[in-house]
């Protein structure tokens, strides 16, 4: 089944990583660029700013965010399955977590432009 990965591609960071994983992965994993895209408002029901602020994906119908978007893509990648088992431990989870929410909340401030 294929998981598909909804980021933001106008974001030098963000395009910098995904670029990455989509050099290692192979195609269980759906690249969508959230940037002017209507579609991907329709397929996550998520606003353009819930977009913006954090990483999604879906899998199996279900639309995940932020960290645990995180545990689901390198699940599917070999080279970083380990992190995916790593992370999913509890402790090391929620420090993941918060960890995230906040490089995400300095993206999403230098990002916010892109809302219309």
């Amino acid at each position: 089944m294929v998981i598909k990965v909804f980021f933001n591609n106008s974001c030098n960071i963000c395009r910098y990583e995904i670029n990455h994983y989509k050099k290692v992965s192979d195609s269980t994993l759906e690249w969508v660029d959230i940037t002017n895209n209507k579609e991907a408002l329709a397929l996550t029901s998520k606003s353009q700013k819930e977009l913006l602020r954090r990483l999604h994906v879906i899998d199996n119908g279900k639309v995940i965010g932020g960290a645990k978007a995180f545990l689901v893509i390198w699940s599917k990648i070999p080279k970083y399955k380990i992190l995916s088992k790593i992370f999913s431990f509890k402790p090391l989870y929620l420090i993941f977590h918060y960890i995230y929410e906040v490089a995400a909340y300095f993206l999403f401030i230098k990002n916010k432009n892109q809302l219309k």
